[in-house]
C-alpha cells in the first residue's frame, strides 16, 4: 500500500497496489503493520456501510467526542463520492481546514480519517456504497456534527445537494 499525505496532518489517501494477472486483480486494503508503521491508528473494531440511492446525497459531517474518538477508512465500493474532512484539532496547524478526495468504485483509492476530524461526502452517482472501517465502536452519545455548509470551513461542493438527513441540515454554526 501508498500512503499519500493529504494538506491536513494525519490524513492520508491510501492506495492498494493491485497485483495483476489474467483473473483480474488482488490488493491489500488492510495492513495493521503497515498502518502502525506510518503512525496512523491500526485497530480495527466496526465496519459499516451507507447505500445511497440518488446522486447529491451528502453524509456529514460527522465525528465522535472523545473519548470515543475514531480514526475511519473510507473506500467507494460502488459509484462516486467526492470526500470532504475537516480538521477539528484546536490545536492542529491546520484548524478549521479541510480536504477533498474523490473516491470512485473500481479505483484502489481509500482515505484515512484520523481521530479529530470531521467526516463527510456528497455522492456523484446514483446507486453509491461506500465502506467504513472505524477503530472504536459507535457510540450514540459521542455522537457530534458540523454543518456541511457552515461559513466557518467554506467547503465547495461539486454538485447540488438534493438529499441530506434534517440531523445533518440542523447543527448550529460552529463556534469561534
Amino acid at each position: 500500500m501508498r500512503f499519500v499525505p493529504t494538506s491536513l496532518p494525519g490524513a492520508f489517501v491510501v492506495e492498494a497496489e493491485p497485483q495483476a494477472d489474467e483473473r483480474g486483480y488482488f490488493a491489500r486494503t488492510w495492513c495493521a503493520d503497515e498502518f502502525a508503521a506510518h503512525g496512523l491508528d491500526p485497530r480495527l473494531a466496526q465496519c459499516s456501510v451507507s447505500w445511497s440511492e440518488r446522486r447529491g446525497t451528502l453524509r456529514g459531517m460527522h465525528y465522535q467526542a472523545a473519548p470515543h474518538a475514531e480514526a475511519k477508512l473510507v473506500r467507494c465500493v460502488r459509484g462516486a463520492i467526492h470526500d470532504v474532512i475537516i480538521d477539528l484539532r484546536p490545536a492542529s496547524p491546520t484548524f478549521k481546514r479541510h480536504a477533498a478526495v474523490p473516491l470512485r468504485a473500481g479505483e484502489a483509492r481509500m482515505l484515512y480519517v484520523p481521530e479529530g476530524m470531521a467526516h463527510g461526502f456528497v455522492t456523484l452517482e446514483d446507486a453509491t456504497e461506500v465502506l467504513y472501517q472505524m477503530s472504536v465502536p459507535y457510540v450514540p452519545d459521542a455522537a457530534r456534527g458540523v454543518r456541511w455548509d457552515d461559513p466557518a470551513f467554506c467547503i465547495p461542493w461539486p454538485v447540488e445537494v438534493r438529499v441530506i438527513a434534517d440531523r445533518d441540515r440542523a447543527y448550529p454554526d460552529f463556534p469561534g
